[in-house]
């Protein structure tokens, strides 16, 4: 964890805070973000890179947050299977300014993203490529 894989990933959910913002425009299965909602994190967990309920044993993202970096989050298929140390939480998201990397995620500006969104139909792929090679 802590850098953007390279490769071809399909964005497979689509997440929000629906105390934030109305359902986002998009064809991707929906689901609002709740005060006990996380993403494992840990390779010790389980539930390796899938939703979990906080509180939690293991080390987990909370995807409620106080900021607004989580308020609309796409989910991709990197690492689907869980593998432990393949990389977790690899979304799409809000940034926070300009500058400002994410530690392992592809950020946009609002408004881009759900433009983004509006658009995506099952099967897109989005593209990451090593930058500097």
């Amino acid at each position: 964890d802590g850098a953007t894989p390279a490769g071809r990933w399909r964005l497979i959910a689509l997440w929000w805070r629906a105390d934030r913002l109305g359902p986002p425009a998009c064809r991707l299965p929906r689901r609002r973000i709740g005060p006990r909602q996380g993403w494992s994190d840990d390779p010790a967990c389980p539930r390796y890179n899938r939703a979990v309920a906080l509180p939690t044993a293991f080390s987990a993202e909370r995807m409620r947050r106080a900021d607004p970096l989580y308020d609309v989050v796409a989910v991709t298929d990197h690492n689907r299977e869980g593998r432990p140390g393949a990389g977790s939480a690899i979304f799409l998201h809000v940034r926070r300014g300009p500058g400002k990397p994410t530690a392992g995620c592809v950020a946009f500006r609002r408004a881009d993203l759900l433009w983004l969104l509006a658009r995506w139909r099952r099967g897109d792929r989005i593209d990451i490529c090593a930058l500097g090679d």
